[in-house]
């Protein structure tokens, strides 16, 4: 049997969101560990369009996660919850997530896709013309830099390569400069490519 056959039994030929019984579309979970049947939620095009478009979002439509949370479908359960979180700015969607439980996996899998992030808490690491930083990326030095504890100054001029993000701290990153790993302040450099 082919998925799309075996997504039509499980649902019944129904949304396995809303109940749609125009249910034709095998929607595959984005960030999902596999492309197998239990990655896989049969829905409805008023559904899908929803999903992938959230300012066409519904709030009345939606409602329906009152349900679907609670679904013995791991990927009903994960998509309800990442659903949940994309429509956080409603209270009922809030209480919700509050009261809701997924299994460890079914966690992992369901923040996998990021939809629980909120943009703001997102740490980013700049250079001093604003450039976004991302570990492994290469940077240059703009300023002769004295190295704490070490025998050496780091040179302007001096190419850093493959750096690594200090977590907690925006402007702050490690690199290896004469085979010394240090901190370097984002604002004393500017990313290369």
């Amino acid at each position: 049997m082919s998925i799309e056959k075996d997504l039509q039994k499980r649902s019944n030929d129904r949304c396995e969101l809303c109940g749609s019984d125009e249910a034709a579309i095998a929607y595959l979970l984005p960030a999902s560990p596999g492309a197998k049947l239990e990655h896989y939620v049969q829905i409805c095009a008023n559904c899908n369009n929803q999903i992938n478009d959230i300012s066409k979002a519904n709030e009345n439509h939606w409602r329906l996660l009152n349900e679907t949370i609670w679904s013995d479908v791991p990927a009903v359960k994960v998509l309800s919850w990442r659903m949940l979180h994309k429509l956080k700015q409603f209270d009922w969607a809030r209480d919700l997530l509050d009261i809701a439980y997924l299994e460890e996996d079914q966690l992992e899998w369901a923040k996998a896709s990021g939809d629980d992030i909120n943009p703001d808490d997102i740490i980013l690491h700049r250079d001093c013309f604003g450039a976004i930083l991302n570990k492994g990326d290469n940077v240059v030095l703009t300023k002769t830099l004295e190295v704490k504890g070490a025998t050496f100054n780091a040179k302007v001029g001096t190419v850093v390569h493959n750096i690594h993000l200090v977590a907690d701290n925006p402007e702050q990153i490690e690199g290896r400069v004469n085979n010394s790993m240090i901190v370097i302040l984002t604002k004393f450099v500017r990313k290369i490519n």
